[in-house]
């Protein structure tokens, strides 16, 4: 029979590659690790690592070996969360990986409605801010609770394993132009625009460490041109003030607005492109009673923010349908 405590190490040093790593972040010793890693092959009786330059890594023995230790893995967090369930515990602290969009807009209410409080025994919030890549791998190495994560319709993630995922909320992405360029390109106000006819322009774009830099290069690679830019900022605050300030052109996702957006012509796409948010929790894990308060709390805020998106989004077409005297394309 397979000692959990040695699946559970396989499955870490998948995760950080090298036996060094693995034990520094178990405070382990290196020949402890390895030895413990020895044992486990001698247990399944087949090769499990195999040396790749300095790092190590699985056979297809220890692939199959690693996908079945997420299952038992994910099993026992939900013995445990029974058991808790079973004693009333709620107390405790759950510590939340988001995207920044994510820790400006959704989180700050959270917190609000799960402030600890000894009559409730609501749980306390650790809050790091990460992009989705690496909020995932903090959800895995169980640096992380909970991940807000995000994935755009042009540029899909797939789910890491061992991991549960519960939508929040879609957030569509906008083209944000000053009004003199939409003037200037025939685009009513709050129209959808045609990307194609923006290859000229001057454009911002995210920083190239995040996906949403990706996100604008393929919207515009789809449109036919390779967009120019003349700013990176991974802010998405900075794109809007410097769209304000005329210096050219950007795609945003609408969470991601600024709270004033007077001096932006805003438009959805006549591509659409949506960015969903999603929060993920390690397998059997959502049944913590802890977690489980947080992600009611996480659904309820995004529905709200939904909601309020959609009514923001009504009034813009109304106001545009009548009050624009901008002729048409």
């Amino acid at each position: 029979m397979f000692d959990v405590r040695r699946l559970r190490l396989l499955r870490d040093l998948s995760l950080y590659g090298t036996v060094t790593a693995t034990a520094e972040a178990l405070h382990l010793s290196g020949p402890a690790v390895s030895q413990q890693l020895a044992t486990l092959e001698k247990e399944a009786g087949l090769p499990l690592l195999e040396k790749q330059g300095r790092t190590l890594r699985l056979t297809s023995a220890g692939r199959l070996l690693v996908e079945h230790t997420e299952v038992i893995l994910g099993g026992l967090s939900a013995a445990e969360a029974d058991l808790r369930a079973l004693r009333g515990g709620r107390r405790g602290v759950v510590r939340v990986a988001a995207f920044p969009t994510a820790a400006r807009a959704l989180l700050p209410t959270v917190w609000r409605a799960l402030a600890p409080d000894a009559e409730t025994g609501a749980p306390e919030l650790h809050i790091v801010e990460h992009e989705p890549g690496p909020a995932a791998d903090a959800l895995r190495r169980r640096d992380a609770d909970l991940a807000v994560v995000h994935a755009y319709s042009l540029l899909p993630r797939t789910l890491p394993p061992g991991c549960e995922q519960h939508h929040l909320l879609d957030d569509p992405v906008l083209l944000a132009l000053h009004p003199e360029t939409a003037a200037r390109l025939r685009i009513e106000p709050g129209r959808k625009a045609d990307l194609a006819c923006l290859a000229d322009e001057n454009w911002l774009l995210p920083g190239p460490e995040t996906s949403c830099h990706e996100l604008t290069q393929r919207a515009c690679g789809a449109a036919g041109f390779v967009p120019r830019a003349t700013a990176m900022a991974s802010d998405f605050s900075v794109l809007s003030a410097l769209v304000g300030a005329a210096a050219g052109v950007a795609l945003v996702p609408r969470m991601a607005l600024p709270a004033d957006t007077s001096g932006i012509s805003l438009h959805p796409l006549a591509r659409p492109v949506t960015r969903t948010v999603s929060v993920l929790n390690r397998t059997g894990d959502a049944g913590q009673p802890q977690l489980g308060l947080v992600l009611d709390a996480l659904r309820l805020v995004a529905s709200k923010e939904a909601e309020a998106a959609e009514a923001s989004k009504e009034a813009e077409a109304a106001e545009a349908a009548e009050g624009s005297t901008v002729p048409g394309a």
